[in-house]
């Protein structure tokens, strides 16, 4: 797959595609193709600038988050963050081309960032993917409405909205259950030192526009996937777009 012609960059790029494929043996024609889309996307990758490599769903409304996220990313000195929908495909039919393409920008970024608003649909691959090494230790998520439901997890404005979200849109829940949940959840807040009212968070929920007035709900699956990048100080919830660019700049 590396033939003696190969330079050494050429052949450390091909080890990682051969390690995504599971050793599958490439034409020649398609090893070409590969190192083209490599050769014009990685040297990007490794100037002095921090690379971000911005991971979510590109249908609408998602994609305007990421955005959100690229352009917040971009305010920063020296960095270069992207989207992989923006950068050039691999045109082989016979190859899983997501993957390989995937596989050689997660490897050569210096950081991967991720945005969560649903349980379905591609992200749920790529979760799989950060949360597992080579990719978790350089790579941070944001999920909306995310919220591990603990006392002492309860200790900003955003934990809060996050857990009262999933309370006030609740079906299960009548008017009274409904307000005795809010108001526990603000009185845990308070004892750990969030200066926020019951109002107040109400507020922000009903300011929630057309379908995204519901909570987000995710599978068990997701919500430990979350907590593991939580437990590594790698997890920053939002509930809003202000919050998304407030959790932007936690990123490292």
């Amino acid at each position: 797959m590396t033939g003696p012609e190969m330079s050494a960059v050429d052949s450390e790029i091909m080890e990682a595609v051969d390690e995504a494929l599971q050793g599958l043996e490439l034409e020649p024609h398609e090893t070409a193709d590969i190192l083209g889309f490599a050769n014009r996307e990685v040297p990007h990758l490794q100037t002095p600038e921090d690379s971000y490599f911005v991971l979510g769903s590109y249908r609408d409304p998602y994609i305007r988050r990421l955005r959100t996220v690229e352009n917040e990313l971009a305010k920063r000195l020296g960095t270069y963050p992207f989207l992989m929908g923006d950068l050039a495909e691999i045109d082989i039919d016979r190859l899983p081309v997501f993957r390989i393409r995937f596989t050689l920008l997660a490897t050569y970024a210096d950081h991967i960032v991720a945005v969560y608003e649903q349980d379905a649909g591609g992200e749920v691959t790529e979760l799989g993917k950060i949360s597992a090494t080579p990719y978790f230790e350089k790579s941070t998520v944001l999920p909306r409405d995310y919220a591990w439901m603990t006392d002492r997890n309860l200790e900003t404005v955003a934990d809060l909205l996050a857990a009262a979200v999933n309370v006030y849109f609740n079906d299960d829940l009548d008017e009274g259950d409904t307000e005795s949940e809010l108001n526990s959840l603000v009185t845990q807040a308070q004892r750990n030192g969030v200066e926020v009212s019951r109002e107040s968070i109400v507020d922000r929920i009903e300011e929630r526009e057309g379908t995204e007035r519901e909570a987000v709900s995710y599978s068990w699956v997701h919500l430990n996937e979350f907590r593991l990048f939580e437990l590594h100080g790698r997890c920053f919830p939002w509930t809003d777009p202000e919050e998304l660019r407030d959790a932007t700049d936690r990123i490292p």
